[in-house]
């Protein structure tokens, strides 16, 4: 009689797991990609803007190609108040500090009509320039802080491994 009870509550047990109440498909969470690079930000822009746009409707569309993020570029504004005649720094009161670089190279664009392709490929190359001397900083960090643990972990092995048996057979020479 036991063996029967124990059957049927497994028996139980594996019908409540595989019913459709547990298979059925999860609402699916919004998806929240990380930061984007500012110097891929700026390499859009540029692209827009040899494509023919304007720099207020580049700056729109870089803002809607990046209407995924959880925090939003906020250049939709940008524009809008430079084609509503805004001066400048005006504008640009409500962005991000993030984006005082994309601001610094196209205000000489705006400001005293320079072409601003050059400026950008300028501005994205210093990002690349910042983002690879902050990733030499970080490894040679890196280097510095893993010394420590590299050397507690394998000093006692070296020890116990290389040194330890070299005196043990010494030892059994010089006395066995």
């Amino acid at each position: 009689m036991p063996v029967i009870c124990v059957a049927v509550v497994c028996a139980l047990l594996c019908a409540f797991a595989y019913t459709p109440y547990r298979n059925r498909p999860r609402p699916h969470a919004r998806i929240v990609l990380p930061d984007i690079d500012p110097a891929m930000m700026v390499d859009l822009l540029v692209a827009a803007l040899q494509g023919g746009a304007s720099i207020p409707r580049a700056l729109e569309a870089l803002d809607d190609s990046l209407a995924y993020q959880a925090e939003p570029a906020g250049l939709r504004p940008v524009a809008q108040f430079l084609l509503m005649g805004a001066d400048w720094d005006t504008a640009w009161e409500q962005v991000d500090q993030r984006l005082d670089g994309l601001k610094d190279a196209l205000e000489p664009a705006w400001v005293d009509g320079a072409a601003p392709v050059p400026l950008l490929q300028r501005a994205a190359e210093s990002y690349r320039a910042s983002r690879s001397r902050r990733s030499r900083e970080a490894a040679e960090k890196l280097g510095a802080r893993l010394v420590l643990p590299l050397g507690v972990c394998f000093l006692p092995a070296f020890v116990a491994i290389g040194i330890v048996p070299v005196i043990v057979a010494t030892g059994f020479s010089l006395f066995g």
